[in-house]
């Protein structure tokens, strides 16, 4: 790590979307992912979660459109499980409810994962970590594949009559966030060497990952369908993006960095707002 590290105990805090049905979407991040409705507030934001926390914001914004397939944003939110009996719960209840939005399975060696599209086309991941002591590291990068993994044989091993019954149960959180960018140069100047994420891993000039403290990845951005994108506009899709620091000095050091590399920050009382290359919305805060 290096000296501009960002503070080694950052974690992803909720992600934001910008929804068109709002309960439409409410049924498939509760009924299916398996997160529960913590509060609604008034303007049509409704926060899912667990009683860990917020993990997911849905913003009611039916007047906005859907984004091009080529345009920057948000390439899926990745829901960590500490369980692979309650991961394999939430895989058969979306696979039950709603069967059209699976889209593949991969073991990547430090976790496994299982992808979808929500209604409205937000990518989701659903994964477990295998124990961070089982991780190999090869010059400094994380390795990490993409393998096959089988959705079926995953559950007849893991899923129980005990896990489908606390479907909705547990601790969840955001593990990651994963973009699609325009460029990666610049997705490293601004989340690297700006933001203070450490670089873990690199994927053919076409992605990047960038973690704190170690971790495979809290963060990655790729160009796979955006390569060129520019500055977003207002669409359907990622709306806020949140990091968790862990103190207050932390939070002071990260943003001293974003300003000295000349980023406008937006102070909105219990946060700071930052907008990357691409026109998301960076928001900071400390953990609560």
């Amino acid at each position: 790590m290096g000296m501009t590290s960002i503070a080694a105990q950052t974690r992803m805090g909720a992600v934001t979307l910008d929804v068109a049905d709002l309960d439409l979407l409410t049924r498939y991040y509760t009924d299916g992912v398996g997160l529960n409705v913590v509060a609604d507030h008034p303007g049509g934001l409704r926060s899912l979660g667990r009683a860990n926390g917020v993990l997911v914001n849905l913003r009611h914004s039916p007047a906005l459109k859907h984004a091009g397939p080529s345009e920057a944003g948000l390439f899926h939110t990745a829901i960590l499980f500490d369980d692979r009996a309650i991961l394999a719960a939430s895989v058969v209840s979306i696979a039950r409810l709603f069967p059209g939005s699976y889209t593949g399975s991969s073991d990547h060696l430090v976790s496994e994962a299982f992808y979808f599209n929500d209604p409205e086309g937000n990518g989701v991941e659903l994964y477990w970590d295998r124990p961070r002591d089982t991780w190999h590291v090869n010059n400094g990068e994380i390795q990490m594949d993409t393998l096959s993994l089988d959705p079926n044989q995953f559950i007849q091993q893991h899923a129980t009559e005990a896990s489908m019954a606390g479907h909705g149960t547990g601790n969840l959180q955001v593990g990651h966030v994963h973009l699609s960018v325009g460029n990666i140069p610049a997705a490293q100047e601004f989340y690297v060497n700006h933001l203070g994420f450490d670089q873990t891993f690199a994927w053919n000039k076409a992605a990047v990952f960038v973690s704190a403290g170690g971790y495979h990845h809290h963060m990655a951005m790729n160009i796979w369908q955006s390569k060129g994108a520019g500055v977003r506009q207002p669409t359907l899709g990622l709306g806020i993006l949140e990091i968790d620091l862990p103190t207050a000095n932390d939070l002071g050091i990260t943003l001293e960095r974003l300003r000295d590399n000349g980023h406008q920050l937006r102070d909105i009382g219990s946060a700071v707002e930052v907008d990357d290359p691409w026109g998301n919305v960076v928001r900071m805060a400390v953990t609560q």
